[in-house]
C-alpha cells in the first residue's frame, strides 16, 4: 500500500547506509572551522585525543558563559553618561520671567482680605484642616455674593503691572528694550512678565560678560501681597527658562530685594535621557498647550478633573469660577498631593521624565545698589527721596558666564552591534568559529535530526492490512467446505 512505497522511498532516496553516515560525521569533524575537533578525530594516540577533547570541552564551556553573561549584561539594559562642553560662537539668550512678591495693588485689596485666601487656594499651598475651620464663612459667604468674580480678570486688572513707571531702564546687549518687548504670564506671583518669550525670534549673545541689564522700580506703597501684614517681602523674583518652556517659581525663582545689585552668571546646560528600557523618557509623550514635554506641563489633571482651566495654566478652556475652586479645584490639588495621582519622573508614572531637557544653572552675586552719587542722580531724575530710592528699586544683570554650554547625555553602554562583536570576539577566541562555522553546526544537526526522524519512522510497527488477506490463510469459504467434509 502507500505506506509500503513511503518505506521503500525512505530507505532508498533519503536514509544513507551506515558506511556512508559514518563517512558523512568523518568529514564533518576533518573539515569544519570549529578548531580543535579534527585534532580529536584525526590523532592516533589515546593521550592527544583525551587531551584535545578536554581542551576543546574547556573552551566550548567558557564560550557558552561568557556569551551568556554578555547576553544577561545586554538585558539588564545599562547606560553611560557623557559629559561634552560644546564651545560656539554665538548661544541663544534663555526666556527670563519677573514678577513682583508684592501682587496686588494696595488700593484693590484693602477689604479683599478673601483674595489671598482664594490665591492660596489655586497654589494649594493652605492645609485642607485650616481652610475648613479658620475661613469657611468668611469663604461661603464671599462665594454667594460674588458668583460671576473672576480671578483671572481681577489679577490682570489689580495686579503688578510693567511700564515705564516700574521698568526703568532695560538693554540688551547695547540695545534698549521696551515694556512691550515682554510677554504677560500668569503665575502663582499673579502678573509676570517674559522676556525673549518668542522661540523663533531668540536672541543670541555673541561676547560673554555682556547680556540683559534692568532696573525695576517695586513702588512698595502701591502693590501689597498680605492686607494684614501689608508688603511682607519686597523685591522682584524671576526664574531663568527655555523660550519653549513655561516659567516655573515653586523653589526655583531667584530674589533680588530693594536697594540690591544682582549679578547674574548663567551657562546652558542640556540633558538628554534615553528611552525606556535604558532611560525613564517616552520619546512619543506630547502636551495640548506646550510646544515641548516637561514634567511640569503634564500635570493638567485638574483640567480634566473638574471640567475648567484654572487661570494660571496655558491654554483656551473655560476658567473655573469661585465655585469651581472651592468645590473641585482644590479637592483635585489636595488629592493629587496626598494621594499622589500625579507621579513624575520613571516610565511607568503619569508624568515621565522628558527625553531633552535644557536648564540654566546660575551664579548670584549682590552688590548694594547705588552709591551716594548714584543715590542723588536718581532721586533728581525720578523726583523721588533718597529713602524711596533705596527702598523701591532693584537692579538685575544677567549674562553668559561664557560662550559654551555643556551636553549631559545618557547613551547604551551596550549596542546590538556591540553585543554581536562581544560574542563574535568569544567565539574566535576560544574556538576559533565564525557565523560561517556556525552555519555548518545548525546544517549538521538538522540532517542528523532528519535521519533520527528517518530511522524512526521506519522502525514504527507495521500496520495491519485487513484488505490483502495473507495467501496462507484459508478463507471463509475454505473454512466451510473443510467442516462439511469433517
Amino acid at each position: 500500500g502507500i505506506l509500503e512505497k513511503v518505506r521503500l522511498y525512505l530507505i532508498k532516496k533519503l536514509l544513507p547506509h551506515l558506511e556512508d553516515r559514518r563517512k558523512y560525521h568523518q568529514e564533518f569533524a576533518s573539515s569544519t572551522s570549529f578548531h580543535g575537533v579534527h585534532n580529536i578525530v584525526q590523532t592516533q594516540s589515546k593521550t592527544r585525543k583525551v587531551l584535545w577533547l578536554l581542551v576543546v570541552a574547556g573552551c566550548l564551556a567558557i564560550v557558552i558563559w561568557q556569551i551568556c553573561s554578555r547576553f544577561i549584561y545586554y538585558f539588564s539594559w545599562p547606560t553611560t553618561t557623557t559629559v561634552v562642553v560644546q564651545y560656539v560662537e554665538n548661544v541663544k539668550f534663555p526666556a527670563v520671567t519677573f514678577c513682583n512678591l508684592n501682587r496686588f495693588q494696595a488700593h484693590a485689596v484693602s477689604n479683599l482680605k478673601i483674595i489671598f485666601l482664594i490665591w492660596n487656594i489655586v497654589s494649594g499651598v493652605l492645609h485642607k484642616f485650616a481652610m475648613e475651620d479658620k475661613y469657611s464663612q468668611e469663604l461661603n459667604d464671599f462665594l454667594l455674593g460674588n458668583q460671576n468674580f473672576s480671578i483671572k480678570e481681577f489679577t490682570r486688572k489689580n495686579g503688578f503691572y510693567l511700564n515705564s513707571s516700574t521698568l526703568l531702564e532695560c538693554e540688551f546687549f547695547g540695545k534698549p528694550c521696551y515694556p512691550q518687548d515682554f510677554e504677560h504670564v500668569f503665575t502663582e506671583y499673579g502678573n509676570c512678565f517674559t522676556f525673549n518669550h518668542n522661540d523663533l525670534l531668540a536672541r543670541r549673545v555673541t561676547l560673554s560678560g555682556r547680556g540683559l541689564h534692568l532696573l525695576f522700580d517695586v513702588q512698595q506703597e502701591q502693590f501689597t501681597d498680605e492686607p494684614a501684614l501689608g508688603y511682607t517681602d519686597a523685591g522682584i523674583t524671576f526664574v531663568i527658562h527655555s523660550p519653549k518652556e513655561r516659567p516655573r517659581f515653586d523653589g526655583l525663582g531667584l530674589l533680588t530685594p530693594v536697594g540690591m545689585h544682582a549679578q547674574v552668571a548663567i551657562r546652558q546646560l542640556k540633558s538628554i535621557i534615553q528611552e525606556y528600557p535604558w532611560g525613564e523618557c517616552k520619546p512619543d509623550i506630547k502636551l495640548q498647550y506646550h510646544k515641548i514635554y516637561s514634567t511640569n506641563g503634564c500635570l493638567r489633571y485638574i483640567q480634566d478633573w473638574c471640567g475648567c482651566l484654572p487661570f494660571i495654566l496655558p491654554g483656551n478652556g473655560i476658567e473655573c469660577d469661585l465655585l469651581k475652586f472651592y468645590n473641585c479645584v482644590y479637592p483635585a490639588v489636595y488629592d493629587i498631593e496626598i494621594k499622589g495621582l500625579c507621579t513624575v519622573g520613571t516610565h511607568n508614572s503619569t508624568c515621565p521624565a522628558p527625553c531633552e531637557e535644557t536648564d540654566y544653572p546660575t551664579t548670584v552675586t549682590y552688590s548694594s545698589f547705588g552709591g551716594e552719587k548714584a543715590i542723588k542722580y536718581f532721586s533728581t531724575k525720578l523726583k523721588k527721596s533718597p529713602e524711596y530710592i533705596r527702598q523701591n528699586l532693584v537692579r538685575i544683570d544677567i549674562k553668559y558666564h561664557d560662550l559654551s554650554y555643556k551636553i549631559t547625555q545618557q547613551q547604551k553602554a551596550l549596542t546590538i552591534s556591540e553585543l554581536l562583536a562581544d560574542v563574535g570576539g568569544q567565539l574566535g577566541l576560544f574556538c576559533g568559529a565564525s557565523m560561517i562555522t556556525i552555519i555548518e553546526l545548525l546544517e549538521y544537526i538538522f540532517t542528523n535530526f532528519c535521519w533520527m526522524c528517518i530511522f524512526l519512522l521506519l522502525k514504527a510497527p507495521e500496520m495491519p492490512q485487513w484488505n490483502n488477506p495473507s495467501q496462507n490463510q484459508p478463507t471463509h469459504k475454505e473454512k466451510k467446505k473443510g467442516i462439511q467434509e469433517c
